[in-house]
């Protein structure tokens, strides 16, 4: 089962993974990835992050995203949480928990979908700084990331 949720609260990582292998004896592997708040960014101190979101279109690409990943590998289950609203450092933000019966495609996909989420979902990120406010460009290297997973 894959289950995708935008959410301004923060969620229990234990709990998901637990849910997400729960009764399920094929599950070998469940591989999560926790992307948290970083202080700092582009060299500068970052106290606060916002992050807003397209309710509706949000969730329509990263189910998409997902959908793409059970079409490449064979998986289990999937989850996918993101926050929205504000954030501090060390918050946590992302959570991509892939499982399957094997570990070398629950690494694949899990990683698979962290790249296509950081290019293909409709998040914006602004950063408070000393200097102030300021939105967060998309980087070079998720672009890169998302282009390896390109099909011929």
């Amino acid at each position: 089962m894959n289950q995708i949720k935008i959410q301004t609260e923060p969620f229990d990582l234990a709990a998901i993974q637990e849910e997400l292998r729960r009764d399920n004896p094929a599950i070998g592997a469940v591989v999560t990835f926790l992307g948290q708040m970083r202080d700092i960014n582009e060299g500068d101190r970052v106290s606060t992050m916002t992050l807003e979101h397209y309710p509706g279109m949000t969730e329509k690409a990263l189910q998409a995203i997902v959908d793409e990943a059970g079409a490449r590998w064979q998986l289990l289950g999937i989850r996918v949480i993101h926050r929205v609203g504000p954030l501090h450092p060390l918050d946590p933000i992302v959570l991509v928990a892939v499982a399957s019966a094997h570990r070398g495609e629950a690494f694949q996909a899990c990683e698979f979908v962290i790249d296509y989420l950081k290019t293909r979902a409709p998040f914006w990120k602004k950063e408070q700084t000393a200097e102030g406010e300021r939105w967060v460009d998309a980087r070079h290297s998720d672009d890169a990331a998302e282009r390896r997973w390109k099909r011929s």
